[in-house]
């Protein structure tokens, strides 16, 4: 069974579609290599653990750094929660509150 990359809804759609041209192509070409042939596929250092369900996909571009942060459901599903450009050296702490509360809606 191949993965699947969703996410958790509009409001996260809208986050992607904001991020600069460059890092949202990255991102797709990321959850593409996700859905063709799994995590192994991906770059090293492009996934980290963050806490407990939530992980991170890492993109860079031109215009800087942007993070996925998702959560793996059932059935090899992966539910982005929240999409936003990185401007401190670590994942700001209402980012992961954020990510959190979103991820309460996954069973």
């Amino acid at each position: 069974m191949a993965w699947t990359v969703l996410a958790l809804n509009r409001l996260v759609e809208k986050e992607i579609e904001t991020l600069p041209v460059d890092m949202r192509a990255r991102l797709t070409r990321i959850t593409g290599l996700i859905e063709q042939h799994g995590f192994e596929a991906l770059p090293r250092d492009t996934v980290k653990h963050l806490e407990d369900r939530l992980w991170e996909l890492r993109a860079t571009g031109r215009d800087g750094i942007s993070r996925a942060i998702y959560v793996t459901a059932s059935g090899k599903r992966v539910i982005i929660v929240r999409v936003f450009v990185k401007k401190t050296q670590k994942t700001p702490r209402n980012e992961l509150e954020i990510a959190r509360q979103r991820a309460k809606e996954i069973r």
